[in-house]
């Protein structure tokens, strides 16, 4: 009975992607790499800006990952180009609003935006998924930066052994104002590169302190 679950779940798999390649649907593509860090892009239907998926191993335990997302002041070290991060409020442990600014080089305005962050793990697989939205709200708009009104980032947080976890974020964003579509999606390849060097950075400074 169980072999018969996996071949039935291994066809319905196959056959959903096959569909969606038959459809049509946009798959992810791989676009840029280092070490071992995986960056993939697909286009969004009635968008010019792609969606962008990042893979990495990281040596860390999926709470010391949570803690460093938790950590909202320390984002502006570790995630790129973020310039600044204010907690804005705090709903439990596993929830809350923040404010982030984004730093773009002149003469671009910088970005920014709040975020809904919620914390969710499966019971079964110990998989956590992290939902990271941009919602309206909670801070007016500042002259000399754009507002970003549509983001959605996720983070998936995967146990691979013994102090490891495989990550891989998610991010579909519309930065707004005047910016050439290309120029979006050529820096966009980059950053999840930079931001996940740097968090490997952050965390093994975190193990440190701790040990």
């Amino acid at each position: 009975m169980k072999n018969l679950i996996v071949v039935i779940s291994m066809l319905s798999i196959q056959f959903g992607v096959a569909f969606g390649q038959a459809a049509g649907l946009p798959q992810w593509k791989y676009v840029s790499g280092k070490e071992d860090i995986k960056v993939y892009s697909k286009a969004v239907p009635n968008s010019k800006i792609k969606a962008l998926k990042a893979e990495c191993m990281l040596d860390a335990t999926t709470q010391e990952v949570i803690d460093l997302l938790l950590d909202i002041p320390a984002a502006a070290k570790w995630v790129c180009h973020a310039k600044s991060c204010v907690l804005l409020r705090k709903i439990s442990d596993r929830e809350l609003y923040y404010y982030t600014e984004v730093s773009l080089p002149w003469p671009l305005d910088n970005r920014d935006f709040v975020t809904h962050l919620k914390i969710w793990e499966d019971p079964e697989t110990k998989i956590v998924t992290v939902n990271a939205p941009a919602v309206p709200g909670f801070v007016n708009e500042k002259k000399g930066k754009v507002r970003v009104r549509h983001s959605i980032g996720t983070w998936k947080i995967i146990p691979a052994g013994d102090k490891k976890v495989k990550v891989e974020y998610i991010l579909q964003v519309d930065p707004g104002g005047l910016i050439p579509a290309h120029i979006v999606n050529m820096f966009a390849t980059q950053a999840p590169i930079e931001t996940f060097i740097n968090m490997k950075r952050e965390l093994l400074i975190r193990r440190s302190k701790n040990a």
